[in-house]
């Protein structure tokens, strides 16, 4: 462990217990185990939240436990603070969630029955927009916008997507036009908005038995709760069952809460050129290039049959 490791440790009052790195690409994340109690201690990336942001992040997840919802539950420090420094990066303790991720990125589902596990994350993703809806929000409360213009403004929250180096000139244009028409559609509707998790992928969706647990908040802000949706289903789609996981999991949502699901369609699109974005920075991470590549292609898909539809209404 390094010297930070150890002092992050000592402010939990947890030098004895064990530590095994868990992952580093985003945040840097540790299991820390003592006794019959785990704990997930993790050095936020920095840069990518300030001071008020990450606390707010803590009194939410606070909050949806409280609520009754499955999701990490923040652990104050000794000084009864939910939000540590250590050498200029931020750092908090949150409770350990057991679990399975429900699947991984480009492999095939191995669900005992995956239209049931997708209409409980739907029911899943219902009772959690409920409760923040009924949520008391701290006036000092801030987080990050995926509204229109954290989606399609001149600065989204992911990154510029149209100007991508990789894209060439039809893609680059086809994308332009999409901005332009999805921004026309956003502002013509009325549609449920508030705090939304918005990194619903497989990954961050544990499967304990017959629970689901939400991990993962990082990316969490205000936003339209069809991002909620589409993000859940978006990486699905290559699954051949993907129509019965989607109405699945369409089902789930609507059996808890009542969303709108006509334009799920333009979501599915806004989510696919968000990773359009994100990949920018990263491109020199190991496996970037192949991740690009399967980014522009998935916006290419689903932007471009978004505009010929565009064009038929």
């Amino acid at each position: 462990m390094s010297d930070q490791t150890d002092s992050a440790l000592a402010l939990w009052g947890l030098s004895d217990a064990s530590c095994t790195f868990i992952a580093g690409r985003e945040n840097r994340v540790y299991k820390v185990t003592q006794g019959s109690q785990s704990f997930a201690l993790r050095f936020k990336r920095r840069g990518y939240h300030g001071h008020n942001d990450l606390v707010s992040e803590l009194q939410w997840l606070a909050e949806m436990d409280r609520a009754g919802l499955n999701v990490p539950k923040p652990v104050p420090s000794r000084n009864g603070a939910l939000l540590e420094e250590i050498d200029g990066q931020f750092v908090d303790l949150v409770t350990w969630l057991d679990g399975q991720p429900i699947g991984q990125t480009r492999e095939p589902l191995d669900l005992d029955d995956p239209v049931a596990t997708f209409t409980q994350i739907g029911a899943e993703i219902a009772r959690f927009h409920t409760a923040c809806d009924v949520w008391d929000r701290p006036r000092t409360f801030t987080r990050c916008q995926w509204d229109a213009d954290g989606l399609l403004g001149e600065h989204p929250r992911w990154g510029r997507f149209w100007e991508n180096p990789t894209l060439d000139a039809p893609t680059r244009t086809m994308l332009q036009n999409f901005r332009g028409v999805a921004r026309r559609d956003l502002d013509a509707l009325n549609l449920d908005s508030g705090l939304i998790h918005a990194d619903l992928v497989r990954e961050n969706v544990l499967l304990d038995g017959d629970r689901l647990h939400l991990i993962d908040f990082d990316d969490g802000g205000f936003g339209y709760r069809l991002f909620d949706v589409a993000t859940a289903l978006l990486k699905n789609r290559g699954e051949p069952n993907y129509p019965a996981l989607r109405t699945g999991l369409i089902n789930g949502y609507q059996s808890n809460r009542t969303l709108d699901m006509g334009p799920l369609d333009l979501f599915m699109a806004l989510r696919a050129v968000t990773y359009v974005g994100w990949i920018v920075p990263r491109m020199e991470e190991p496996g970037s290039e192949i991740r690009n590549t399967r980014f522009i292609r998935d916006a290419q898909d689903l932007c471009g049959a978004y505009l010929e539809r565009s064009k038929v209404s």
